[in-house]
């Protein structure tokens, strides 16, 4: 392996570390650290948003913390497959998540699965254009 590889891999990790960081934090300007500006997201197969990154940041804004008081993902494996356009990447991910329980309390329910980004090289760095949440499994619903 390459050190320029070695390099684009850890740039690329380093962006869904910081993607998960600014879910769970609620810090929904850093995203554009992680998403070039004509992204697109795909929220849908956990009930969802679809659509340009812009337009997601507002939805994730307005609904997620009305939905979830703390958050922590793990990402897992990642793996990078370089192609002439950017990378294919697919990490694992677990994100359990704090609700309400309706009763004054508080429950944990969790989503799993895959993230599954394309990342291209831009003059800011790895940006992905295109994230597809994949749901494996929930729990607590």
């Amino acid at each position: 392996m390459e050190l320029q590889e070695l390099i684009d891999r850890a740039e690329i990790t380093d962006a869904l570390t910081r993607y998960t960081l600014a879910v769970d934090d609620g810090d929904w300007d850093a995203l554009d650290t992680v998403f070039a500006g004509d992204a697109t997201i795909d929220y849908s197969e956990s009930g969802g948003t679809v659509g340009e990154v812009a337009d997601v940041k507002k939805w994730l804004a307005e609904m997620l913390p009305a939905f979830s008081s703390k958050r922590l993902h793990t990402i897992g494996q990642v793996g990078i497959t370089f192609t002439e356009e950017g990378a294919e990447v697919v990490a694992y991910f677990d994100n359990p998540m704090v609700i309400a329980d309706g009763s004054g309390g508080e429950r944990v329910v969790e989503v799993g699965g895959r993230y599954r980004h394309s990342f291209v090289r831009t003059p800011q760095g790895w940006r992905s254009r295109h994230l597809h949440e994949e749901v494996f499994w929930t729990r607590g619903f």
